[in-house]
């Protein structure tokens, strides 16, 4: 299901935003959640989520994100798109990470010293689950 508005709140206060199917650009600034600002940036070939000016989801080429929720030693979401995608987060820094693509462990790695990790997935309208947990 894509993300029309851009970027929704749940009501379990969880994040879904992106629409990989839009040609042209959308963007939302200024979206409030408990005190914190979001800005999303989605179309076709990326979307971005960031939250009070830093880099928190970014894919490319775009997708959906559903459910998205991050606290600091778990981030979840379930994402939908069109083929290889290169998913790109920003965590804490110089830390191990395992990263789980429908419950099975599909690599450990440590995020650099700006925080971010990048894996890839092969997305389809079918949405995975990714579990990115810190050891």
């Amino acid at each position: 299901m894509i993300i029309e508005e851009g970027i929704i709140k749940e009501q379990d206060g969880s994040l879904s935003f992106g629409d990989y199917k839009r040609a042209e650009k959308l963007k939302v600034e200024n979206f409030e959640v408990d005190g914190n600002m979001y800005k999303v940036r989605t179309h076709d070939q990326v979307t971005r989520l960031s939250k009070n000016s830093n880099l928190l989801l970014e894919t490319v080429p775009g997708a959906s994100v559903h459910n998205f929720k991050a606290d600091s030693k778990i981030t979840t979401f379930s994402v939908e798109g069109k083929g290889s995608t290169q998913i790109t987060l920003e965590l804490e820094a110089n830390t191990l990470y395992a990263i789980y693509a429908d419950d099975v462990e599909i690599d450990q790695m440590k995020s650099n010293l700006s925080g971010k990790i990048s894996f890839s997935a092969d997305l389809s309208e079918k949405a995975q689950d990714i579990i990115i947990k810190k050891i």
